[in-house]
């Protein structure tokens, strides 16, 4: 299959969407209010929407990829 991501760039994006954003969106605002870190809502929000993005373009990859031509 050829895909509309390099493989390397899919591996990166998955990992962000599927593992860093996450963790950063919890950790975040988890410790946001113990230190005083402003807007945590606004910046949990901001990483879970990045999150979903980084989903929807990793999908989009999938659906588009085609058959590679073994010639």
């Amino acid at each position: 299959m050829r895909y509309f991501l390099p493989d390397k760039l899919y591996d990166l994006l998955k990992w962000l969407g599927l593992v860093a954003c996450p963790a950063l969106a919890v950790f975040y605002g988890t410790v946001a209010p113990a230190w005083g870190w402003p807007f945590p809502e606004q910046v949990v929000l901001t990483i879970n929407a990045l999150g979903v993005l980084i989903g929807v373009l990793i999908g989009a990859s999938q659906l588009t990829a085609k058959e590679a031509d073994d010639a």
